[in-house]
């Protein structure tokens, strides 16, 4: 049976996708902090993968503390909601097969949403990659394959913009005290979707973004739509809107 070491095994991802695996019959180690040369050579150790769950931020770090324990072959992946920059960051570290995931549903997630990005790097070879779907298949899973860049520029638009425009528009309100009476249902209603986004996992979301080397670019195409609403012409911009609503 393969092994799969979870190194930041009590974050929430990294935790989540442990129990999943272990209750899918897998062979799984986790580790967390600290991780000194003998805790990651025992979890290391004949495993056939290695998921860094860990900040992207210091996702470099950990890559290169991991790589000198892991055999010949083995595969080194990660599961960052950004894909070049770890990428890069695990072929710099090791020399084997590399391996970029992104559960899209993040720590908790809905029965009926189930979809992993895999993005192997480019000299990875077609076995290695579908080990790594493999585990997340074992799981429940369903993946589908991409490019670094195309994850990142996808996810700038979906998550990224998500993100800041909610940052922007409610830091916008902050300075308007004075429109508290004429709050509406509808702006409650965003108030309580973008809640937690914004409070409790604002550092995480910052950190996305400003990790996402495509999230300036989509900022600066969605200004461009702003000024189109700023010109006047807004029934340009609800008609393009409807046709996203009709396709999909």
């Amino acid at each position: 049976m393969s092994v799969t070491a979870i190194i930041g095994s009590r974050g929430r991802m990294g935790a989540m996708l442990m129990e999943r695996l272990e209750a899918a019959g897998q062979a799984v180690r986790g580790v967390d902090m600290p991780l000194t040369p003998d805790v990651l050579a025992g979890a290391c150790a004949g495993a056939d993968v290695a998921l860094l769950c860990v900040p992207a931020a210091v996702l470099g770090e950990v890559a290169m503390l991991a790589a000198p324990h892991l055999r010949a072959g083995a595969v080194l992946a990660d599961i960052a909601s950004v894909k070049m920059l770890p990428v890069r960051a695990m072929r710099r570290a090791y020399a084997g097969p590399v391996v970029g995931t992104h559960p899209l549903f993040g720590p908790s997630p809905r029965s009926d949403y189930t979809a992993v990005c895999v993005t192997p790097a480019e000299e990875t070879d077609d076995d290695a990659a579908r080990v790594v779907e493999g585990l997340f298949e074992a799981m429940g899973c369903t993946t589908f394959r991409s490019t670094p860049e195309a994850h990142d520029r996808a996810m700038a638009a979906v998550q990224g913009l998500n993100f800041i425009t909610s940052v922007a528009y409610f830091a916008m309100l902050s300075q308007r005290d004075d429109i508290v009476p004429f709050l509406t249902p509808s702006l409650q209603r965003r108030t309580e979707a973008a809640r937690s986004m914004l409070t409790s996992d604002a550092a995480l979301f910052t950190g996305i973004f400003e990790s996402n080397p495509m999230s300036q670019d989509v900022v600066r195409e969605y200004r461009s739509f702003l000024n189109v609403a700023a010109g006047g012409d807004v029934d340009v911009l609800t008609a393009l809107a409807g046709r996203w609503f009709r396709e999909h």
